[in-house]
């Protein structure tokens, strides 16, 4: 079983979306966890997001990269500033995505800047998935 961990700065939102995409594409085939410089909470806009699209993460937690220990097999960063140093692993990818939690505006428009951003993070999620089979 592959182990995968997605890296962002708060472990908020990108990293939490890429946890629940790859949990819900990879069935069992995954032991997958997500982690952050910070740790902070759960963003509610990357929760509700997520259930858009049918998955829930509402019940995810935030963690800190020190947490969750060495010997991934994959360690994806998902930031665009302030990546965390990934711990040893088989294969690092860096996507940059920038943080949805950083858009200003309205609640719609905010929104909208998760939905984005989501959106990629499932595409790349998607081909990690059958790339790693």
């Amino acid at each position: 079983m592959r182990r995968v961990l997605f890296l962002c700065t708060h472990n908020a939102a990108r990293s939490q979306m890429a946890e629940g995409f790859l949990r819900a594409f990879g069935g069992d085939r995954f032991v997958v966890e997500s982690a952050g410089t910070t740790v902070t909470e759960l963003h509610p806009l990357a929760v509700r997001a997520m259930a858009e699209k049918g998955i829930d993460i509402s019940e995810q937690r935030s963690k800190s990269v020190d947490d969750v220990g060495e010997g991934w097999d994959v360690v994806v960063t998902v930031c665009d500033a302030s990546c965390p140093i990934p711990p040893r692993a088989g294969l690092k990818l860096r996507w940059s995505f920038p943080d949805p939690a950083q858009a200003g505006g309205s609640e719609a428009e905010r929104l909208a800047a998760f939905r984005k951003v989501r959106d990629g993070i499932e595409r790349r999620v998607r081909s990690l998935a059958a790339r790693l089979g």
